[in-house]
This record gives structure tokens, sequence and C-alpha cells, in this order.
């Protein structure tokens, strides 16, 4: 992944920035963000008197002339390392974002020609990904989908409602299916969480990943700097997944979701809550039919490149303030 320098930051935010000053979390002002971005000169104190050994050992002035003779070789691991997303790569960075790869544009192709349903070809960020619980292995299904949707409703709920860090939901399967039809347009994307008068919003990413196997379609939430910090080895704060049963999805004609919070990784459940409401808003029927800005939102995020807009993701989010 690029590296991140702050500059990129203030230039993407810098046009129309002023206008929006007055709303109650426009402005990004993520802490953490700024925090990571001090570790890289805290190892190289940490380390300097290694280092210049190193440099006097390979007959070089000072730290700075062995970092540009070995130039090529950190590039190359940082490159083997990285995990490639257009459109993150243009918020982290003030260097241009890289092309879709042709097998990202293959994939695209196909999956708008392929069916909605999970048991369609999957289009996972990572093939690291182990395999989740079907949901036969959670519910006797054949009981489950001979229950009314109230039913069914209240006993998804009362299975969760014990943990203080669970989420669940049951989703009509009509508005799944257009969630699922996107998600597989667009995998990923970015969501802020309002911090407050200001504070500012802080920004976190999101991946679907879809399992064949199990029927399942996952969403995984992470800090948008952890995952500068640690790329593909980043942790997720939140992962919410769709269950998709043939029988539950034609009568009662609902898709059931469960999650979980994982605690000390700088969000709340609160925070969980909001952004799966902003997913649905982004990824349902409202982003992708009636409502053009959103849809034109994900489609500049994948694509990368200087398209995609913070100050027009915030205005979207805020309209659900």
């Amino acid at each position: 992944m690029a590296t991140v320098r702050i500059p990129a930051l203030r230039n993407l935010l810098g046009r129309g920035l002023q206008p929006i000053q007055q709303r109650r979390w426009a402005q990004v002002h993520d802490v953490r963000f700024l925090a990571t971005t001090q570790a890289s000169r805290n190892v190289i104190e940490k380390y300097r008197d290694k280092l210049d050994r190193k440099a006097r050992e390979e007959g070089l002035r000072d730290i700075g002339e062995l970092k540009e003779a070995y130039r090529d070789r950190i590039q190359e691991i940082r490159k083997k390392d990285s995990v490639s997303i257009p459109g993150l790569d243009a918020l982290l960075s003030d260097e241009p974002a890289p092309a879709p790869e042709q097998k990202t544009q293959t994939q695209t192709t196909g999956s708008s020609d392929s069916n909605t349903s999970p048991d369609s070809q999957p289009q996972t960020p990572s093939t690291s990904t182990p395999t989740i619980k079907p949901l036969s292995d959670i519910l006797d299904l054949p009981k489950a989908r001979a229950l009314p949707e109230k039913e069914l409703s209240a006993i998804w709920r009362l299975r969760h409602a014990s943990s203080p860090t669970s989420l669940c939901a049951v989703i009509p399967a009509t508005t799944y299916t257009a969630l699922e039809a996107t998600a597989r347009r667009h995998p990923s994307f970015v969501l802020p969480v309002p911090r407050g008068e200001g504070v500012g919003a802080e920004i976190h990413f999101l991946q679907w990943v879809f399992d064949r196997e199990s029927q399942t379609a996952t969403v995984l939430f992470t800090q948008l700097a952890e995952f500068k910090a640690r790329g593909e080895w980043a942790q997720p704060h939140t992962s919410v997944t769709h269950y998709w049963d043939d029988g539950l999805a034609s009568a009662p004609g609902v898709v059931l979701m469960a999650g979980n919070l994982v605690e000390g990784r700088g969000a709340s459940v609160e925070d969980a809550r909001w952004l799966v409401m902003l997913l649905q808003r982004f990824y349902g029927a409202e982003g992708v039919g009636r409502d053009g800005g959103k849809r034109r939102l994900l489609e500049e995020f994948g694509r990368g490149g200087g398209g995609f807009s913070v100050e027009r993701l915030l205005e979207e989010s805020e309209r659900l303030g």
C-alpha cells in the first residue's frame, strides 16, 4: 500500500472545506490516524544507533543514504506485503491511485451477470478467510421455515439478546437481494462515524466477503487507521454475517443477519449499529436506485483516482443525522 502522508488528506479535503465547516461533524479529525503517522519516526529513533552503525558498515554517511541505497528493496517488500484497493489508496496517499487490474475488471463484469443469491460465484477480497458456520448449524431450518415472520424474528433476536456486543437483524429478502447485488459490484468502501461537535468524524473501511459453501455474506468493519497501519493484517472491530436460505427467502421471505463487536478495537456497539445502518443506506435500493449521489460515491471509490470525495461522503451520511 502506498505510504500515507498527511498532505494527502489535506489536499483531498481542501476544496470546498470552508463552506461545510459549520456542520456538526463535517470535518475529519482522526486522532488515531494522526498517531500512526508518527510511528515510523518513533521506530527510526528507537533503532537510530543500529541504523547508523549499519550505514557506516556499508560505507555510507548517514541513515538517509542507507535508505536511498535500499530504496528498491524497501519498495519491493512493501509491495509484496500490501493490499491494494483503488479508492482506499487514493484516500491514504497523495500519489495517483493505481488503475484496477484486469482481473478486477473481469470479476466486475462477471458479477453483473451473476445470480444475486449467495450461492453464485463468490468475489472475496481474501482467500484466507475461514469458512463460516452455515445457518443449518445454528437453527433447525425445517422448523424455522414453518414459522411466521414475526415469531422467527422474535426467536432470532432473543438468541442474541444475552450478549451486549452482538448485533442482529431480520432483513426482507428483496432488500437483501439489492444489498448483495451492489456488494458484488462494490465489495469495499469507507463510511464515517461522527465523533461530536468540534471533533469531526472517524473513517472506517468495510469489506464484503462471500462464502459459497455456507451461503453467507460477511461484512468486516475496520478503522481506517488500523488498515493503514497493518494492511491485510488489520484487525476488524465488527463483523456482521448475512445467512441466505432459499426456504426462508421464499417464505417467510427474510434473510437473517448476526454480528459481533470486538471490544478494545476503537469502536463501540453504537458505532457498529451506525455503520450497519449506513451500510444498508449506501448498498440498498436507495443507494443504487433513487439516490444517484450514493451510487456515484460507490463507483468513484471503486475506480480510485481523484473522483472520490470525502466531503460528499460526509454530506450523504449526515442526512441520517
